[in-house]
C-alpha cells in the first residue's frame, strides 16, 4: 500500500525513557477509511504511541505522517483536520454539556464563531447528547461523559479520528454506545484509529488491527490476514482411537494424539469433509467431529504472552 493510501503512517517510530524503550521501531500502516484496532494490554505502548502522532510528545527516533502530512512539520495544516481523545475526557463539572462544548470551540483558532451554535448542537446530536445538553457535566454517566468527549472532536470536519481506550471504565451498555458512534462515524467516511484492550468491541467494528506488545508491533493487517495466521485443530470422538490415529496420520494430519476419548491434531490444507470421509471408508465409527479455530483472544495471547479483557 502507497503513502499516499494511508492516513496514518510510521517508519521506525520510537520512544525511550531513559535506558527503557516503550515503543521501540514500529512502523504502522492505517489505510484512509480504515477503523484500526490499536491493541495491547495495558503499559504496551499504546498511549505513548499516539501521543506522539498528535505532537504530544516527541519520538526519541523515527518518522510519522499523518493524512499525507509529515509531523512535526505539517502539524498547522493537520491536526486541524484531526480529533481525539487521549486518556479520558476533562471537563467542568458545574458547567453544561453544551457549556464545556461552546468553551472548547471559543478556544479553536480555526472555528468559526457565528456558526458555533449550529455546530454544537450537530455534535451533540451527532453523538446522541442533545436532549441533556443543558444538564451539568456531573450528572452525565460515564457512558454520556465519553460520548460528550468524543462530540468535542466533531466539533470541526475531521478526516482523522484517534481514540485512545474510548470504553475505558464504562458498563456494558456504555461500551455499546460508544461502539455504535465509532462504526458510524466510519460509515459517514472518517478514518479511525482506536486503542483498546477490550476485544469484543474491536471484533464488532474494526476492519484493520494492529497488535502491541511490550513496545513492539507484533501483528499489522486487516482482519481477515490476522485470522489466517491462526492453526486449527480437529477433535475426533470415536471408539476406535488407534485406528482413527492411522488414518489421520496417513492423510497428513499432523501433531496427531489421543486426550481422553478422542483423537486430536491439525490439518493443516487437508478439507474436513475429506478427512471424515477417509474415516467412514476406513471403517472407523465417527461420533463427533468439530474443527477448532483460535479465537482472536487466543491469537492475541500467544502474540504478546498476555492476556487481554474480551468484556465489552
Amino acid at each position: 500500500m502507497s503513502p499516499a493510501d494511508l492516513a496514518v503512517a510510521t517508519s521506525g517510530l520510537t520512544k525511550r525513557f531513559g535506558t527503557r524503550a516503550a515503543v521501540d521501531g514500529i512502523d504502522l500502516a492505517v489505510p484512509t477509511g480504515a477503523v484500526y484496532g490499536f491493541l495491547g494490554p495495558n503499559g504496551s505502548g499504546k498511549t505513548t504511541t499516539i501521543r506522539m502522532l498528535l505532537g504530544l510528545i516527541e519520538p526519541t527516533a523515527g518518522s510519522r505522517t499523518l493524512l499525507g502530512q509529515p509531523m512535526p512539520a505539517g502539524a498547522g495544516e493537520t491536526l486541524p483536520r484531526v480529533g481525539s481523545l487521549v486518556e479520558g475526557p476533562a471537563f467542568h463539572p458545574y458547567l453544561s454539556g453544551r457549556a464545556n462544548l461552546a468553551r472548547l470551540d471559543a478556544a479553536d483558532r480555526y472555528a468559526d464563531p457565528w456558526s458555533a451554535r449550529s455546530r454544537i448542537d450537530a455534535a451533540l446530536e451527532r453523538v446522541g447528547l442533545l436532549a441533556a445538553a443543558g444538564k451539568k457535566y456531573r450528572a452525565y454517566s460515564l457512558g454520556m461523559r465519553q460520548r460528550l468527549a468524543i462530540g468535542a472532536s466533531l466539533l470541526m470536519p475531521r478526516d482523522l479520528l484517534v481514540l485512545d481506550e474510548p470504553t475505558n471504565g464504562l458498563d456494558p451498555q456504555g461500551t455499546r454506545e460508544v461502539r455504535s458512534l465509532v462504526g458510524s462515524l466510519a460509515a459517514d467516511g472518517a478514518t479511525v484509529l482506536v486503542s483498546s484492550h477490550l476485544l469484543t468491541e474491536v471484533e464488532q467494528v474494526c476492519t484493520h488491527l494492529g497488535v502491541m506488545s511490550d513496545g513492539h508491533l507484533v501483528a499489522q493487517g486487516t482482519v481477515a490476514e490476522i485470522r489466517s495466521g491462526a492453526v486449527a485443530t480437529i477433535r475426533l470422538q470415536t471408539g476406535e482411537l488407534d485406528a482413527a490415529a492411522t488414518v489421520l496420520t496417513g492423510l497428513g494430519v499432523t501433531n496427531v494424539q489421543r486426550v481422553g476419548l478422542e483423537v486430536h491434531g491439525l490439518p493443516g490444507d487437508l478439507e474436513p469433509e475429506r478427512i471424515v470421509a477417509a474415516l467412514v471408508g476406513a471403517g472407523v465409527g465417527v461420533r463427533g467431529f468439530v474443527v477448532d479455530a483460535p479465537s482472536l483472544e487466543d491469537l492475541f495471547v500467544t502474540m504478546t504472552g498476555e492476556g487481554f479483557d474480551v468484556s465489552g
